[in-house]
């Protein structure tokens, strides 16, 4: 299964022709997007197979030993699969218990337990719960102490519980294990010292240190450049960057829905979702930021539609 930048599931479904996940389509105009071959669901059947295979495992002596790492493969993914229909779904309990299964049968492979950790800590962010959050990231860093997105996604959790200078740590951290110009790293320090409204002006450094190869940047670089900047008083430059980074975020979902009808419905609603979270924060600060220029009337509707898509910082989507 492939991931992306933020360490999440990607299914295969939405993997273009060349090879390049959706959400990278090319942004050229007049660019056509061609539909992925759709993939037959896991259905009845698989699960009925699934079930009988699981029974016969509990049996002594009925399985020989080289088949278990096949068995464990298949209950990985099918674990994985229900997880994201109960993400995209919204049954956040359903889809840690599917995750936690998956983690329980994934075999020595430290990296991808450590992602899977990572998959639930974010899920208990979002279903309220940071200081479990802190105990999976606490796991995967263990398990893999040089991969840098457990120490990212604990430093989420612990700007959900008010710790900044732990926080700012683990991005700290995060930047040093991944190299000095990773630009995933420098936008993830930036938005957490800017979450936190601490060294703004290092936070712009960062952010323009990441988007320096390519300053039209990825759109959650450039919600990243307009917060800070808001949080600096620059507030007409940050609603520019905003617009930005709203209006291509808005172009990817558009592309998603070119492909409705050729994709699963839950796998394309896990992708909106997604999408639609990183809209609402991308709304909800444009919001601030056209409060403080005194735009009351643009303001309003950009916190409305940050509502509407799912902004609530005590479930992480800040």
């Amino acid at each position: 299964m492939k991931y992306d930048r933020l360490g999440f599931p990607i299914p295969p479904e939405f993997a273009a022709p060349s090879g390049r996940d959706i959400d990278a389509l090319p942004a050229q105009r007049g660019t056509e997007i061609q539909p992925p071959q759709p993939r037959r669901r896991a259905g009845r059947g698989k699960q009925i197979f699934l079930l009988g295979v699981l029974a016969a495992v509990v049996v002594p002596g009925l399985l020989a030993p080289g088949i278990l790492p096949v068995i464990s493969d298949v209950v990985v993914e099918w674990s994985l699969e229900r997880a994201m229909v109960g993400e995209a779904r919204g049954n956040i309990p359903a889809a840690l218990g599917d995750i936690g299964r998956a983690i329980r049968w994934t075999g020595a492979d430290a990296g991808r337990r450590s992602r899977l950790l990572c998959w639930r800590a974010m899920l208990r962010i979002e279903n309220s719960d940071p200081r479990g959050a802190i105990v999976d990231a606490d796991q995967a860093i263990a398990i893999a102490p040089t991969l840098t997105q457990p120490r990212r996604v604990r430093a989420l959790a612990r700007v959900m519980l008010d710790d900044p200078d732990a926080a700012l740590n683990d991005a700290e951290t995060a930047v040093e294990l991944a190299g000095p110009g990773d630009p995933e790293a420098l936008n993830h320090r930036a938005y957490i010292r800017a979450l936190v409204g601490r060294d703004l002006e290092a936070a712009l450094d960062d952010i323009d240190s990441a988007l320096a190869e390519d300053a039209a940047g990825p759109p959650e670089f450039l919600d990243t450049k307009g917060f800070v900047l808001h949080l600096l008083g620059r507030h007409h430059e940050a609603v520019d960057q905003l617009n930005v980074a709203i209006d291509g975020t808005q172009k990817t979902r558009r592309d998603l829905m070119a492909v409705a009808g050729h994709v699963d419905p839950d796998e394309l609603a896990y992708r909106l979702r997604t999408l639609d979270h990183g809209l609402a924060v991308m709304h909800h600060h444009r919001g601030l930021a056209c409060g403080a220029l005194g735009l009351a009337g643009q303001a309003r509707q950009d916190l409305e539609t940050a509502e509407r898509k799912g902004y609530a910082p005590e479930k992480g989507i800040f």
